[in-house]
């Protein structure tokens, strides 16, 4: 048993938390939104007062929060993570944000006595909760192999893939192909709708076809029958967007498509689906062609 902390818990964050109790670490939680914390104290975490507090008491700290802002508003300060950490703990961040960012902040972990390593994650809630997870692990190798026993209790596959930050750079490229996917089956299946093609016949075909990615299997059917709940908000996926663009204009490597995808979500937020998955490029692009987006 490890003693372990994750800060920050949405959905993601929430399900690792679990994952980690479930195979016996002690867990120590921390959220911005202290309800959230309460209801993994009821499932036997510890829930502590502050981000230090948490990097105080244990071995590896997880960070899941929503973007750069969030990020640094639980590392900085005298609550803030940074403050808590020491020599021999490990600082796993597992959010979506800048490799840039990560980077900086690996260095201000390091003068701690502390290190980071940088482990995004690709997978859904549902990904999750299953046990398929993919963590992606940028950082020091003994980092990596101390904390991968506690790792693999979240998710079957963690690779160490390079430095700090190239993790990161992997994350954004695997979360663009995600929309700019989606985009490309909506065009397709609305394409063949307006020659008469019923829509559901449609997508059968599609995602029978050698088009049929992983992603487009379970995600695509939220176009015909949206989840109760989004997975993915097109807002989210926006800011992932963001961080592909601004990626590749610092490397020089241009991404046409995700800029193309990137309007496209902007465009179908204005049309009010901005709340829902990310699936919802489809109904934007369907009321822009003048066809039923249901």
């Amino acid at each position: 048993m490890s003693a372990v902390g994750v800060v920050g818990l949405g959905d993601m964050g929430t399900g690792m938390a679990e994952r980690l109790l479930a195979a016996g670490h002690e867990v120590h939680c921390w959220n911005r939104t202290r309800s959230k914390a309460e209801r993994m104290a009821a499932r036997g975490g510890r829930v502590l007062d502050s981000p230090r507090e948490v990097a105080r008491a244990s071995e590896l700290v997880i960070t899941m929060v929503t973007d750069n802002a969030a990020l640094q508003a639980v590392c900085d300060g005298p609550d803030g993570i940074l403050a808590g950490l020491g020599p021999g703990t490990i600082f796993a961040e597992m959010s979506t944000t800048a490799p840039a960012l990560v980077r900086a902040l690996a260095q201000r972990v390091a003068a701690t006595g502390a290190v980071l390593i940088d482990a995004p994650v690709s997978g859904s809630i549902l990904t999750l909760r299953d046990g398929k997870l993919l963590i992606m692990v940028g950082g020091d190798r003994a980092a990596f192999e101390r904390a991968e026993p506690i790792l693999l209790a979240i998710g079957p596959k963690v690779r160490l893939v390079g430095e700090v930050g190239q993790a990161k750079a992997l994350k954004i490229g695997i979360n663009l192909s995600l929309a700019v996917q989606m985009l490309a089956f909506s065009e397709g299946v609305l394409l063949a709708e307006r020659t008469g093609v019923d829509r559901r016949v449609a997508f059968e075909a599609f995602l029978n076809s050698v088009i049929a990615s992983p992603m487009l299997q379970y995600r695509a059917p939220f176009a015909l029958d949206p989840p109760d709940y989004a997975w993915f908000p097109c807002g989210m996926m926006q800011k992932d967007l963001d961080l592909a663009l601004q990626l590749g204009r610092e490397l020089g490597v241009p991404l046409p498509t995700t800029a193309a995808t990137q309007e496209m979500l902007t465009a179908t937020r204005a049309l009010g689906y901005g709340a829902e998955d990310f699936a919802a490029l489809f109904h934007g692009l369907a009321r822009m062609s003048g066809m039923d987006p249901a």
